[in-house]
């Protein structure tokens, strides 16, 4: 029997996350994706907290016109500049089990942008 869309993507995410964890040199990028929005959070997975986050609701992010697409870019380089402001300069990058192209790479290419590695 199939898997259904979400269980799919779960089991995708537990393989990435066995392979990906972020320690406090190079923390891991997050990202889930909703129907309308995008979060992506950077997280030191050794003391379990979170570094920095953005989201397409921010109030900045919101406000701005755009497809779903140019709004993950935005979102990107709006993590990449509040990482930058915490000290970190390189990551390790968590897709969450989706497939890299749309916002998920859109967000990764907006974050690489403003200066973020990995």
């Amino acid at each position: 029997m199939a898997f259904s869309k979400d269980s799919r993507r779960l089991k995708i995410r537990k393989r990435i996350r066995g392979r990906v964890s972020g320690t406090e040199q190079r923390p891991r990028l997050s990202v889930f994706r909703s129907n309308k929005e995008i979060y992506a959070q950077i997280i030191d997975d050794v003391t379990g907290k979170t570094i920095s986050s953005a989201s397409s609701r921010d109030k900045d992010i919101a406000s701005a016109s755009g497809n779903k697409v140019e709004i993950a870019n935005l979102v990107g380089k709006t993590l990449a500049e509040k990482a930058k402001k915490a000290g970190v300069e390189t990551v390790s990058f968590d897709r969450g089990g989706y497939l890299y192209h749309g916002r998920v790479k859109s967000l990764a290419d907006g974050a690489r942008e403003a200066g973020l590695k990995f």
